[in-house]
């Protein structure tokens, strides 16, 4: 790909297409590290829904133990979040061309340590278990928060509740806009159907759908190895502002 066209997912001058391509390519891998990770451990770490269900129902049923992971799960993707925003803001007032480029670097990093984790860890399920479950959920955390800044709210990319939720408001937008009661001559109200946000949508979910497939059969076929793909997607996305930062340092 030519530079400028990689330079343009993450640099800060932001535009709703950049926007867009960041967000499909960031469902994929949020979809392919959410799969991966339940074969590996039997457990979704890309949101928290299921999660802080869980930990209600630790709590009221005294499964202590089980109540400690799900704090854990929940305060790492906290965690993540919060790294997300430092990273961002710490470059961003540093004038860094690379301040969106900083958490995918990390979330690449962190990808790779996961599958060293694994290939080391993964016959001591006692400990591999729990701290890969932390570790993914810091990673979706840190991911998640990174497009909804980038986006302003507008995109994430870990969790399909919310898209699916839009989609139907917006299927329900068209079978209203079409049906007698609705028009721009009849009531100030007049419905009608965002395409444009309809299309974004049902591209995320399709781009999470196909990472999580792409994750399953990985991990599944070549194991921990299929990380590296990942983490080198999000390099990939992050170089070019950060090394534009590190020539700009050395003149």
């Amino acid at each position: 790909m030519p530079i400028h066209y990689l330079r343009g997912f993450t640099k800060p001058e932001r535009t709703d297409e950049a926007n867009r391509r960041l967000g499909r390519l960031l469902a994929f891998v949020a979809g392919a590290t959410n799969a991966g990770g339940f074969l590996v451990v039997g457990q979704y770490t890309s949101h928290m829904s299921g999660t802080v269900s869980s930990l209600a129902d630790d709590l009221a049923l005294g499964s202590f133990n089980l109540l400690w992971t799900s704090l854990a799960s929940l305060a790492s993707f906290i965690c993540g979040a919060a790294t997300s925003a430092v990273l961002i803001n710490w470059g961003r007032h540093r004038t860094l061309r690379s301040h969106y480029a900083l958490p995918l670097a990390l979330e690449a990093a962190l990808l790779l340590f996961f599958g060293f984790l694994g290939s080391n860890l993964e016959q001591h399920r006692v400990l591999f278990v729990p701290a890969t479950v932390v570790l993914l959920c810091f990673v979706m955390g840190l991911q998640n928060a990174t497009i909804t800044k980038i986006s302003k709210a507008e995109i994430r990319t870990t969790h399909v509740t919310g898209l699916v939720t839009d989609i139907g408001i917006e299927i329900g937008r068209f079978f209203y806009s079409i049906g007698p009661g609705n028009g721009p001559l009849k009531h100030a109200g007049f419905v009608r159907c965002d395409w444009q946000r309809l299309t974004l949508l049902a591209s995320l979910l399709a781009c999470f759908v196909a990472g999580g497939l792409a994750g399953a059969i990985g991990f599944k076929h070549v194991g921990f190895v299929a990380t590296v793909p990942l983490a080198t997607l999000l390099i990939a996305l992050a170089a070019v502002p950060l090394v534009d930062d590190m020539l700009g340092q050395q003149r």
